[in-house]
């Protein structure tokens, strides 16, 4: 999403580290292209103002100008005024005792509904809470019918559907089932409407007074920019919510609806959408987005959402195939079906540390994310025979997983080329005594690493 804003300011920041010292002037002509950069990201003015003139009464200390590493001193300044910008911490959902109600508000089209099954299953799988979700959208066709369908998908249970009831009605019984059943959570889909308008706020207030939630979200589409911010200051001023839910922020849009609805509104950012699958609802940490946004990658994140996909169990039998040098095609499928789990390697680099330095290279390369599907296709394709011993594949074998497998005998030659080569790699590991010694031999410790306990 912040792929303009970030290679422009890193760009900025660059040009500053190359300097040995650095002049007033030199940090004046870098705000203004900071200015720039975040006007251009469709960052609202107020804030951009505030923003630079904050940066600027920091950074042109003489303890800056004067420090050792003045350059990393700005980019420090930088980092820590985005953080505050985009809220300061992590704000989680303030839940209360059971059943607390959440209540789901925003536009429609905004991804309300799927948003609202993807928090129910962030709650029932993170937070361990049992959850109970209601559509109050009587207006819109289906709409219940898709929230239960989610639900199901999700694995959280929802609300039975009564023909003829109004929204006040539905929220009513949900409300009574959620404390009879002893749910911890209720979540409310409420309706939505294409723009603002006074039948739509009037029914919020109504089904608000009626079930006094805990938290009122606010569902925007980040796509949307400086409308969704627009949105949330009059939801906000209308019937008062307590954070936002960013959707969408896997897309192109420029950035400047996360950068401004804090500032603009006083609401956090509790949760941001980051793909279409259900799983992929995040909560907001400020810190972490502004270190992406200056290209200081994202790794906790992504070792976080490594600890929740990844099979513990598997992994350590992995390892102990690995560790003896025994790897054979099935092992490279579960492999590659981890990867894929972890977002696929677009997802993967681009939570790494200095990956919009080498954006164009790798836009050259041109990474192409259907491999991994294409070869895990081809193991598929294989008997259990020929995935342990892949060396009887030969010519007529190569043609039958080739067509089973929708690809060519090219595609599955280079999968056993690959494959061999790990199997040589693991080989010349075992043969200089195994994986711990190469680690002392390199002066670390063998095991884990230094400050990583074992579960």
């Amino acid at each position: 999403m912040f792929e303009g804003l970030t290679q422009r300011l890193t760009g900025v920041l660059d040009r500053l580290r190359r300097r040995g010292a650095l002049s007033e002037r030199d940090v004046e002509e870098a705000l203004r292209e900071i200015r720039v950069a975040l006007l251009e990201a469709d960052v609202a003015l107020p804030v951009v103002k505030d923003f630079v003139r904050d940066v600027r009464a920091r950074a042109v200390g003489q303890e800056v100008l004067r420090s050792v590493t003045p350059a990393q001193m700005v980019v420090k300044i930088v980092h820590d005024r985005l953080v505050e910008l985009l809220g300061g911490r992590n704000e989680d959902l303030r839940l209360g005792a059971p059943p607390a109600v959440v209540l789901m508000t925003g536009l429609q089209g905004s991804g309300k509904t799927t948003t609202t099954a993807k928090l129910a299953r962030h709650l029932e799988k993170r937070a361990r809470k049992r959850v109970l979700v209601a559509s109050l959208d009587t207006r819109r066709p289906a709409a219940r019918e898709q929230l239960a369908t989610l639900a199901r998908q999700a694995g959280v249970e929802s609300l039975a559907i009564v023909p003829g009831e109004d929204a006040l009605a539905i929220a009513r019984r949900a409300l009574e089932r959620a404390r009879r059943a002893g749910f911890d959570v209720l979540i409310l889909d409420t309706a939505g409407r294409l723009h603002v308008d006074e039948e739509l706020m009037a029914e919020l207030a109504a089904v608000r007074d009626l079930v006094r939630p805990a938290e009122t979200l606010l569902v925007a589409d980040a796509l949307t920019g400086q409308d969704a911010v627009q949105v949330a200051r009059t939801f906000d001023e209308r019937i008062g919510i307590t954070g936002v839910v960013l959707t969408r922020l896997d897309g192109d849009a420029r950035g400047g609806a996360a950068l401004s609805v804090r500032a603009v509104t006083g609401r956090p950012i509790k949760f941001v959408g980051v793909g279409e699958k259900l799983e992929d609802l995040q909560p907001f940490h400020p810190e972490r987005m502004a270190s992406r946004i200056l290209d200081m990658g994202d790794v906790v994140t992504l070792v976080e959402r490594a600890a929740e996909t990844l099979e513990k169990e598997e992994a350590e039998r992995l390892a102990r195939r690995m560790a003896r040098g025994r790897f054979d095609l099935e092992d490279l499928r579960k492999q590659l079906d981890q990867v894929r789990r972890l977002g696929g390697m677009s997802g993967i680099l681009a939570q790494l540390p200095g990956i919009a330095r080498l954006r164009k290279q790798i836009d050259a390369s041109r990474l192409d994310e259907k491999l991994i599907v294409r070869q895990c296709a081809i193991i598929d394709s294989m008997t259990p025979e020929e995935r342990r011993h892949p060396e009887i594949i030969h010519a007529s074998r190569k043609r039958r997983i080739a067509a089973g497998s929708g690809t060519t005998v090219q595609e599955v030659n280079r999968l056993l080329k690959q494959h061999r080569e790990m199997q040589k790699m693991l080989k010349r590991v075992k043969k200089a005594g195994g994986l711990g010694k190469l680690l002392g031999a390199a002066g670390m410790p063998p095991g884990l690493p230094p400050g990583v306990r074992p579960h």
